[in-house]
């Protein structure tokens, strides 16, 4: 009798164990994001802790602070009211779009252009910032545009950025060096290591603000607009967002939070960025 039981008392056990870890491992990145984020009062933003002006980790506070995390607290505030959370977890060029995948965030904001290969594995909002492409070097450099940029010259791109191939289809003799994040990247342009660094102009001019011995120069030389990432099918999430972006140009709530963070750049100009 009881080896009866054992009989089909172990494989209904094992069904019900594998019901329940497919249920608890259940992709939560295709649950209904605005529902989840209203019952817990909290959306999960990915930003970045490396990057001036946008999202830079204050040793001080032990806080992320720049344009991106005003923007997501912002927009959280819109959505979920003035009691609702907005949470942060630090990614890279790299991390983002695969942690946004694997529902560890909710949505990225995180100096990330919108492009073609990126919009076939996420949703984009609507432009919140338009940049472009642009060189950062030090001052007294030689190099004043991509157009100087030579057999045997050298520029650092960030590691899951567009620029690779950005600056090899503008200027293809040049070598590009990919390190990972913009942190090691600036501190190799400044080791010497290259002779230049492209990415983002208001990214750069991030970086010029914290060193005065260098500047950006040349203009921009591609179109990197800005958007806010979220996993496909979450239409309702994006909707809100996209919604909110368009209150805050409005308001004049955007205006305020461009002018607090590059209000004092030199050359930097809000009808650039709208």
């Amino acid at each position: 009798m009881r080896k009866r039981i054992m009989k089909w008392l172990l494989p209904a056990l094992l069904v019900l164990l594998t019901v329940g870890l497919s249920s608890c491992g259940k992709d939560i990145s295709k649950q209904n994001v605005l529902t989840r984020a209203k019952q817990d009062n909290t959306i999960v933003w990915g930003v970045k802790a490396d990057t001036n002006l946008f999202g830079l980790l204050d040793v001080k506070s032990n806080q992320i602070k720049g344009f991106d995390v005003d923007m997501a607290k912002a927009i959280t505030k819109h959505i979920l009211g003035k009691k609702g959370k907005a949470e942060f977890v630090t990614i890279t060029s790299d991390t983002r779009i695969p942690m946004l995948k694997a529902g560890n965030i909710d949505a990225i904001v995180a100096t990330m252009s919108i492009t073609p290969d990126r919009k076939k594995q996420v949703d984009f909002s609507n432009v919140y910032f338009k940049a472009g492409g642009s060189l950062l070097v030090k001052k007294g450099s030689k190099i004043h545009s991509v157009k100087d940029l030579t057999k045997g010259t050298k520029v650092i791109v960030t590691q899951g950025s567009t620029y690779g191939d950005e600056i090899k289809a503008a200027a293809p003799q040049t070598q590009v060096l990919q390190l990972a994040d913009y942190a090691s990247a600036f501190t190799a342009l400044k080791s010497g290591q290259a002779d230049a660094l492209s990415t983002d102009n208001g990214i750069l001019y991030g970086m010029a603000a914290q060193d005065h011995s260098y500047e950006v120069v040349g203009g921009t030389y591609t179109k990197e607009p800005y958007g806010i990432a979220v996993n496909k099918g979450q239409k309702p999430f994006r909707n809100k967002i996209n919604q909110t972006i368009k209150e805050m140009k409005a308001n004049g709530e955007y205006a305020h939070l461009v002018k607090k963070w590059f209000g004092g750049i030199p050359g930097f100009s809000l009808k650039e960025v709208e």
